[in-house]
């Protein structure tokens, strides 16, 4: 196996875990307006989050950082033929760090008011613009000869794509919603939990039809291995929601988030950007790559720096590992 080869794996298990992570969070947002029924309520969703959001964000910009420094070309044409899809993910991003620290700064209710809309917001936007982006990377979009793209921001919307963006948003809805279960007590772990059971239902749907849709027009016998992965881990999550085991219903909540994603890089590979013009412009782990010696560097850095970050989190998550409720909300105003 090549560097390039090495880098591209690294990636998807970059992605894979942004989505993973980042994906519960956005989940709990789009809750806020769905399962919260007042303001302590709000507040207990976004107090489960509230020590690690930042952090599963890291997740995107080493992806970021790797996609940059290891496939140039490829970031190059995604990032000026997406400018406006990740430019609007960006500034939700923003927009929704500021609410998570500005939303207690003052007592009024339309202060906090806003800040919650904004939450909401700038969760499902982001749930919904990732499952569109992967969508069409996956798909293929109109890539020239000189590795540029020379579609417009309505190529970028199909039938494909959509049922990609709404696929995200339902199961990191689900995922959100199985998260709350698992770390809430009283009535709202309850509520969430038929919730749960509700979404899991509608993205199983959309999941099944998008997973298909895939490998029928791309897919080979690994990215079947890994679609039956993503559907049994679905079922299984669907299950122990319904028995109480929010921690197994979790852990497969996040495989079957794992095994999609792995699925995608799967149709992908050797390709990490179709062209939908010709074969022959597909920008692929060898074009698009950098330089042998900079893969080599990258990956010393990548040895010495990784353990490190995932044990900090893992530290992260040990930490505030325990539930809460509305008996644990102060009301300090």
């Amino acid at each position: 196996m090549q560097l390039h080869d090495v880098w591209f794996v690294l990636i998807a298990v970059l992605w894979i875990g942004y989505f993973f992570l980042e994906g519960f969070d956005f989940g709990v947002g789009v809750l806020t307006k769905l399962l919260a029924r007042n303001r302590t309520e709000k507040r207990v969703l976004i107090n489960t989050i509230g020590p690690v959001w930042d952090g599963n964000e890291v997740w995107l910009l080493t992806a970021g950082g790797a996609t940059f420094a290891a496939f140039p070309e490829w970031y190059a044409t995604l990032f000026s033929g997406f400018y406006l899809p990740l430019l609007l993910i960006l500034i939700c991003l923003i927009i929704r760090g500021v609410a998570f620290e500005y939303r207690h700064k003052r007592p009024e209710d339309r202060w906090q008011t806003n800040w919650e809309h904004a939450i909401f917001w700038t969760s499902l936007i982001p749930a919904f613009l990732w499952g569109v982006a992967f969508a069409n990377i996956v798909r293929g979009v109109k890539i020239d000869q000189d590795m540029e793209y020379v579609g417009n921001f309505f190529d970028l919307l199909n039938v494909y794509s959509i049922l990609g963006g709404l696929v995200t948003l339902t199961l990191f809805t689900f995922h959100g919603a199985v998260f709350t279960s698992l770390k809430t007590v009283g009535d709202i772990r309850d509520r969430s939990r038929k919730l749960a059971m509700q979404l899991g239902v509608v993205t199983a749907v959309l999941a099944l039809a998008f997973l298909i849709w895939t490998q029928v027009s791309r897919g080979d016998g690994w990215s079947l291995s890994a679609m039956l992965v993503a559907v049994l881990a679905l079922v299984g999550a669907l299950g122990f929601t319904f028995r109480g085991r929010e921690g197994w219903a979790f852990a497969l909540s996040g495989v079957t988030i794992a095994a999609a994603v792995a699925m995608l890089f799967l149709t992908l590979f050797p390709n990490v950007m179709p062209s939908s013009l010709n074969d022959a412009w597909n920008l692929t782990v060898t074009n698009a790559s950098s330089s042998a010696y900079t893969l080599k560097i990258m990956t010393w850095c990548a040895a010495v720096a990784t353990p490190v970050v995932l044990l900090y989190q893992a530290w992260t998550y040990w930490v505030f590992r325990k539930r809460i409720g509305t008996q644990h909300i102060v009301d300090v105003h």
